[in-house]
């Protein structure tokens, strides 16, 4: 068999085993989504304003605890004192970065919405960021603060 030919049906087996599929690029859709994905300025603006809706529980729930924690005498002798003072500033601190996370994960939503940003990299760089900035705690660093 001479190497010409040897290369034509080795070009024409990989074109009939070549991926159909490609992730990174689809076809535009009549309907206004691309592939069979629709989006729609409406869902984003729901998921949005559902997103807001949470952050404006867990402020409600901020608050309950808050007020629960008001009056709570903290004598460094009675260790279930200390051991509440730290689990209430804990979940504060935490609750409070949830919130800050709905807040700017519904702003993002928003914007996807209004402006479906320029491309596809923006949204998921912006996407990204968010993940970074609201990264959840290391399960040893709160076990850390327990001991």
């Amino acid at each position: 068999m001479a190497w010409d030919e040897w290369e034509q049906l080795k070009a024409e087996a990989a074109e009939r085993h070549a991926v159909q599929v490609r992730l990174n690029q689809v076809g535009e859709d009549p309907d206004g989504g691309l592939g069979g994905v629709r989006s729609s300025k409406a869902s984003w603006t729901r998921a949005g304003e559902s997103v807001s809706k949470l952050a404006g529980d867990v402020g409600k729930a901020l608050s309950a605890l808050k007020h629960e924690q008001t009056g709570a005498a903290v004598d460094v002798d009675v260790l279930s004192g200390v051991a509440q003072k730290d689990v209430y500033q804990s979940w504060s601190e935490y609750l409070t970065r949830v919130r800050g996370r709905c807040s700017a994960l519904q702003g993002l939503m928003e914007n996807t919405g209004n402006n479906h940003f320029n491309n596809d990299d923006e949204i998921r760089a912006a996407f990204d960021g968010l993940g970074k900035k609201y990264a959840d705690t290391d399960a040893g660093d709160r076990d850390s603060r327990v001991r």
